[in-house]
């Protein structure tokens, strides 16, 4: 399918290598807002050491996950100043990986069971793994990792590391191509590259669409990634979103569907950072176009469809943390639902590297900066 393309801002040089391929994107350029009135910003806690994502429990905390550091607690209006207890060990901390995605068990209140991404290994042998424990009295139990992702790769580089509930209770993994492993994004017998489905057992559930066939590994959902940093569900629609970096230009936003190849290295609208050609092609028979693309690059990662109350003009836009363009990115489908177009960008006065936006159960919008001293922020109205 090859789906309309909307740019949002064109580096020359990366829109010179590709034009080859990009015979059918839009290249009209859009400038974005500048930033808007009409929210408060409200700095809840800092001194978190890089932090990557969070997640909100029923009992009004606020869990976030810290690359560099380990698993901490906003509660009560304060953050607890130690780590929580009982959290995995072992984990791989180097440039891009870490510790990396939280998730709370779709059951949470029942169970208490919490899902952690994470990077483990070395240097020369590293994975992504789930890890799944119990959250009670301010501490995790009984945790274990119950799956790793294969095969293990040398170096730090695009672990990916998201994890999405899915309203079936399944569970979505990004997994990056490992950077120097990129081909393997097309590698149906590797788990680089891709975006998995597993059941809360870690097992691939039966109707994934690739079990069965022996050259390819039964978690494989969707393929083709680079480095998925922003996984969403919209829970009004149901459709299941993922943003990626991409290289040098060429980030993107995809709609997920179960079996679908997106591209990655076939096809791209960036190239290489020497300036080398990845892919003389945009687009392709059989593989899924992006609805956006950004090129130059404003490295996403955070990814947030709004839905609430708080903000009723910011109705069912994406809201997409930005590390490079250091701001919170407003972006919408276009009428004809086959393209995405940046509308605002926020934040921008602050020049802090965005790692993680989500939508609270209040409908306001909490954000992670990507620091050593990092801020957890609470956009609200005035």
């Amino acid at each position: 399918m090859h789906n309309q393309v909307k740019f949002v801002a064109i580096a020359i040089g990366v829109l010179f290598a590709v034009s080859c391929a990009q015979q059918e994107t839009n290249t009209n350029v859009e400038t974005p807002s500048e930033i808007q009135p009409g929210f408060e910003m409200e700095t809840l806690a800092t001194g978190l050491a890089l932090p990557w994502s969070m997640a909100f429990t029923p009992d009004g905390e606020i869990l976030i996950i810290e690359k560099a550091g380990g698993v901490r607690v906003y509660r009560d209006g304060a953050l607890d100043p130690n780590p929580v207890s009982g959290a995995p060990e072992g984990v791989y901390v180097r440039a891009d990986s870490g510790r990396h995605d939280i998730a709370l068990d779709p059951d949470f209140i029942e169970n208490r069971r919490v899902f952690l991404a994470y990077a483990e290994g070395d240097e020369d042998a590293n994975r992504l793994v789930v890890w799944r424990g119990v959250y009670e009295n301010g501490a995790f139990t009984n945790g274990e990792v119950i799956f790793r992702a294969t095969p293990d790769k040398e170096g730090a580089g695009h672990p990916g590391g998201r994890l999405l509930f899915l309203p079936d209770k399944t569970l979505l993994l990004s997994v990056g191509d490992g950077y120097d492993y990129l081909h393997d994004a097309q590698d149906l017998s590797s788990h680089l590259g891709k975006v998995l489905r597993i059941d809360r057992n870690a097992d691939a559930p039966t109707d994934n669409p690739f079990v069965g066939r022996e050259d390819a590994l039964p978690e494989i959902w969707t393929y083709g990634h680079r480095n998925i940093q922003g996984l969403a569900l919209d829970r009004e629609t149901g459709a299941v979103w993922a943003h990626e970096h991409g290289p040098r230009g060429g980030d993107e936003i995809n709609l997920l569907s179960g079996g679908a190849n997106y591209g990655w290295p076939a096809t791209t609208n960036g190239i290489d950072y020497n300036g080398e050609i990845i892919s003389g092609r945009a687009h392709a028979e059989g593989i899924e176009s992006p609805l956006i693309v950004w090129a130059p690059s404003i490295a996403p990662s955070g990814l947030a469809v709004y839905r609430g109350e708080t903000f009723p003009e910011w109705e069912g836009r994406f809201l997409i943390g930005a590390l490079a363009a250091r701001a919170v990115v407003h972006a919408q489908r276009d009428n004809d639902g086959r393209s995405i177009a940046e509308v605002d960008r926020i934040l921008t006065d602050m020049g802090a590297r965005i790692r993680d936006v989500r939508v609270g159960p209040d409908g306001g919008v909490y954000i992670l900066t990507d620091e050593p001293e990092g801020r957890l922020l609470r956009l609200s109205q005035p």
